[in-house]
């Protein structure tokens, strides 16, 4: 992760208008920036999420959705989600994506416009720890009880997404 990698910016309908490092697009809350995350599902139902690396720009050292990543110039979504998918977790980009939802996080650091979309794997995983420092599964009770009680622990797009996800 470089702060010189470029993103496409978007405007309001998702249509590209220009291109900017990272490093501005998430200081600057005007540059709308692209993101595909992956819910990982265990077969049982649980729930896989990533404990971000504590050296990471953005919510350091808090609980995410299991795959997340910007998209890459002429990249689309469901490409981006594969990809991530692989580097962040070592899961083979075969793996079968469904799309749950598409949602926008509008912060005062960053915007971004995510496409969300689930896969189911039992693991194990490989990740990078200068960019994950853990994963684990959790049930749906505890990931509602995180939501519910506005865990500090979990970064608040994940709650948000949670919210979708278990119908809070």
């Amino acid at each position: 992760m470089s702060g010189d990698e470029i993103f496409e910016i978007v405007d309001d309908h998702g249509f590209v208008v220009g291109c900017a490092p990272r490093r501005l697009c998430h200081d600057d809350p005007s540059l709308i920036h692209r993101c595909s995350h992956v819910v990982v599902y265990h077969p049982d139902g649980r729930i896989l999420l990533q404990k971000r690396s504590s050296s990471k720009d953005i919510q350091p050292g808090k609980w995410d959705t299991a795959v997340g990543g910007h998209l890459q110039p002429g990249e689309d979504f469901e490409s981006a989600a594969l990809r991530e998918m692989t580097e962040e977790l070592g899961i083979p980009d075969t793996l079968p994506l469904r799309h749950i939802c598409d949602t926008k996080i509008r912060n005062e650091r960053e915007s971004e416009n995510v496409r969300v979309f689930s896969a189911v794997h039992p693991g194990p995983f490989s990740f990078p720890p200068e960019e994950i420092d853990e994963v684990r599964f959790w049930t749906k009770a505890e990931l509602r009880a995180a939501v519910e009680t506005a865990d500090p622990s979990f970064t608040p797009n994940l709650r948000a997404e949670l919210k979708i996800l278990l119908n809070i």
